[in-house]
């Protein structure tokens, strides 16, 4: 995806006018537009050239995200190009224009109201003097409009293009305040030529120079606060760029020499000070520390690195000196992995902001025409010319497309930059919104439930020996074998403190067994069947390897010149958070499923014991892919894994999980990168994509139903009945208002706690319909499509999904006004006529279903 910079864009209609222009040049495959960081991700094979032409014609500009700083190569200076990009720079300026337009509005609140009304004094030449009084109105709100010129240029600008955006109705409403209220003081002029003063004093109060001025203050209002509070949306990933380190002591020749950052290439050695940051990813090749790695993973306890250890760029060295040799630099670091991925989640466009960019598109042209045909009416029905116009006006100024095309980017922004803090990244917009939709979540074993390295977990010595004297015996004997499993044994020794002694004639023994020589004493270990094999082992000790290999552990036994020495039970750990992992996915309605290649009884056994509600043994790495494509028709499935097996399995599920930071081919074939190697991330990441979509929908209803109301009683429609009509100042101040609700509304995201567990549940009212979380037998459920007409917008599809889960066997309802149906899984069967009551109780028409 190549990202540009877009400049003046001021609403929803600018967004959607680029969007459509760019997707119209030959070579562009897809376009996302964020009227949120004023940027574009653009995927294809089309020119750069092409494209900023493209949006240049649509009356907008743009340019290649980086600039000169992406072509020289530096890293350093593409990140500093980006951080520049996503400076503040409105807010200031506005909050300037804010100050001295002001100034000048409360001068002339002071000659409109605070004379006419309550008597204030003016100057003795303006005593009684009319249209001096005029003239000064005039010229005070002339000053405000030239000082907010930029509303009137870009508003009539995208008119004449054929895409009026927010400026246009502020710009169109102002101006006809303006130009109406100048009519007015020239015909008072003519009044007073005559000797009408009574026609004079009439023309007084068809002044509305005070509402052309206070509604270009007001809109300047909302624009600052709105600007303010786009700022902070990406304060998360300004704050990964600041991570960037900018120098590295470089060690050439043995002298270390500091460099900047871009001086270090894969395979230079560098040193780290305590307190320092690392400047690259690398591998430790001298020294011990331990190392803070909050600003990754999010995880604020240190680790403990040595040498032949990874460290990642920006992780904070806290105690010991280390020397590092550089593998990934430059664009390559983890931390400039995340950057991008962060960013380029933003640059796209979750597939809920659909219906907003649809209505936003159609949504300014609708306003003008209701406007228009609101003065129309209202001339028709008998009012004067200055009561028409005002109703015109106030529904020009009240309506608001900013909200509407606000409303899912700066959550989605929050959303990206609280994963990002903790460790956890989602790809795409789509990848943030479909998350917190899945029914099942798919787990590799090894090195995702489990440790992925074996540990010694039982030792059961022979009847008159001790544990240690095994275990030094085995530690003798397994010293120099390879097999993982022999690992476990001499890592556990060495923990103990156990000194092994040397033996001779090491050699492996056909059918998984070893032997060696220990001061004459033949030594042999190896598998159950193996030892049973070559000597008489007591029952009981049989019955004990049999106990605990239903426990999913292996028992290796050992003989010492033929007799029976012992076993050490060696076991692929569970990490210590997977039960509870599984316990919080049970919590959020979610039904886990355990792959492994092992078989059927140990998987059980670890099953078990986590709370895994499925089991699929005996899964060959080639296999993964079947298994989720099968799991995906029961429900939305997600698959977990951390290695290159692991990645056909990643692509074919929903969604794509790698935990750990995995491999590289693991986190490219994956959706969401869970940087710690910790399963608690994943219903982190549920409820963080579940929080995120709520608040989404309702900065979508309030865009809405804002609209929905306001424009209405801006039109005057309350007024034949209760006599209430709007001003058009109050409606340009609720038009402020609304797009400084939505963004502070999706700010309200940076206080969720992700890791809470407190207030999870299933999927809207599944615990209610008669399915506990987790105990769904999904092998028993069916889908279902109702064809549903009426729904409208996302408010609509929330009252039907509502509706629908409510009833007794109906575990969820997926539900889009688009195509007009809802998908619901059934887990028993449910007469059509409840289905077709319960919608129809909502107001909507019942089709059928299939």
């Amino acid at each position: 995806m190549e990202q540009y910079n877009v400049t003046g864009m001021s609403c929803a209609a600018c967004s959607a006018r680029v969007e459509k222009a760019v997707c119209g040049v030959p070579g562009v495959t897809s376009c996302s537009v964020s009227l949120l960081t004023n940027s574009m991700g653009v995927e294809g094979t089309a020119s750069a050239s092409d494209i900023i032409s493209a949006v240049e014609k649509a009356g907008y500009g743009a340019s290649l995200k980086g600039g000169p700083a992406k072509k020289s190569g530096s890293y350093s200076d593409v990140i500093a190009a980006n951080e520049d990009a996503l400076k503040d720079r409105e807010t200031p300026v506005l909050k300037k224009r804010l100050f001295i337009s002001l100034g000048f509005l409360l001068l002339l609140m002071y000659f409109s109201m605070g004379h006419m009304m309550f008597g204030f004094p003016v100057p003795s030449f303006l005593e009684g003097n009319h249209i001096g009084l005029g003239i000064v109105q005039m010229l005070l709100a002339g000053i405000v409009m030239v000082i907010n010129q930029k509303f009137f240029i870009s508003g009539f600008t995208s008119l004449f293009h054929g895409a009026p955006n927010m400026d246009t109705l502020v710009s169109l409403g102002s101006m006809a305040s303006f130009v109406w209220s100048v009519i007015a003081l020239l015909s008072m002029t003519a009044a007073h030529m005559r000797g009408d003063m009574a026609a004079v004093e009439e023309y007084m109060n068809e002044f509305y120079f005070e509402s052309a001025a206070m509604i270009l203050t007001l809109i300047t209002v909302g624009k600052m606060l709105e600007a303010r509070s786009k700022g902070r949306t990406t304060d998360a990933l300004k704050s990964l760029m600041k991570l960037a380190p900018k120098t590295a002591l470089k060690i050439v020749d043995g002298v270390e020499t500091e460099v900047s950052v871009d001086e270090v290439f894969a395979g230079d050695f560098f040193a780290v000070k305590p307190g320092d940051s690392i400047p690259v990813d690398g591998v430790i090749v001298e020294g011990i520390s331990a190392v803070d790695e909050s600003a990754l993973t999010g995880e604020s306890i240190p680790v403990d690195k040595q040498a032949g250890d990874e460290v990642s760029a920006a992780t904070i060295n806290q105690s010991g000196y280390l020397v590092c040799r550089a593998t990934r630099v430059g664009e390559d670091t983890t931390l400039a992995q995340i950057i991008q991925m962060v960013s380029d989640a933003a640059a796209t466009k979750a597939p809920i902001a659909k219906l907003a960019d649809k209505v936003s598109g159609i949504f300014v042209p609708a306003v003008i025409c209701i406007a228009v045909v609101t003065f129309i009416a209202w001339l028709i029905a008998g009012k004067d010319v200055a009561f028409a116009l005002a109703r015109g006006i106030s529904v020009l100024v009240i309506s608001c497309p900013c909200a509407l095309g606000l409303a899912t980017p700066v959550a989605i922004m929050v959303g990206n930059g609280i994963g990002a803090k903790n460790g956890i990244l989602f790809k795409t917009s789509e990848v943030l919104e479909e998350t917190g939709k899945v029914e099942i979540v798919a787990l590799d074993k090894t090195g995702t439930i489990t440790s992925g390295q074996p540990r010694v977990t039982d030792i059961v010595p022979a009847e008159g020996a001790d544990e240690n004297s095994l275990l030094k015996l085995a530690y003798s004997l397994e010293k120099k074998s390879e097999h993982p499993l022999a690992k476990a044994i001499v890592d556990y020794a060495v923990e103990k403190g156990i000194e092994a002694e040397d033996v001779a004639g090491f050699g492996i023994l056909p059918g998984n067994g070893v032997m060696a020589t220990l001061d004459g004493v033949e030594l042999i270990g190896g598998s159950v069947r193996f030892i049973s094999g070559r000597t008489e082992i007591p029952q009981r000790y049989l019955d004990q390897a049999e106990i605990l290999s239903g426990k999913g552990k292996t028992p290796l036994m050992f003989l010492a010149n033929g007799n029976y020495a012992g076993m050490i039970a060696v076991a692929d750990t569970i990490k210590e958070d997977s039960v509870q992992a599984v316990k919080e996915l049970h919590g959020l309605g979610i039904k886990t499923v355990m792959l492994t290649g092992d078989n059927e009884r140990t998987a059980r056994a670890i099953a078990d014991e986590v709370g895994i509600d499925e089991v699929i043994a005996g899964v060959l790495p080639n296999g993964k892919e079947s298994v989720i494509r099968d799991l995906s028709l029961q429900g939305k499935t997600a698959m977990v894994g951390d290695g290159i097996n692991d990645a056909p399995a990643l692509t074919r599920a929903d969604v794509g999980i790698a935990i750990g930071a995995g491999t590289d081919v693991a986190i490219d074939a994956a959706d969401v990168v869970l940087m710690k190697n910790s399963l608690m991330d994943i219903p982190a990441a549920l409820r963080l994509s579940r929080a995120t979509v709520r608040n989404i929908k309702e900065n979508l209803f309030w865009a809405f139903f804002y609209n929905v109301i306001g424009i209405p009683l801006a039109a005057g429609l309350l007024y034949p009945i209760w006599g209430i009509k709007l001003n058009p100042m109050f409606g340009a101040a609720a038009m402020s208002l609304s797009s400084f609700c939505v963004v502070s509304n999706a700010l309200r995201l940076n206080l969720f706690k992700l890791r809470d567990a407190s207030h999870d549940r299933p999927l809207r009212k599944k615990a209610e319909a008669g399915v506990s979380a987790g105990t769904v037998d999904w092998d028993k459920t069916e889908k279902k499509t109702v064809t549903i007409e009426g729904m409208m917008c996302v408010h609509c599809e929330m009252t039907v999904e509502e509706a629908l889960e409510a009833i007794d066997g109906i575990a969820s309802a997926e539900v889009s006004h688009e195509k007009g149906t809802a998908v619901i899984t059934l887990t028993k069967d449910v007469p059509e006529e409840e289905i077709k009551n319960a919608i129809e109780a909502e107001d909507y028409t019942y089709v059928g279903i299939s």
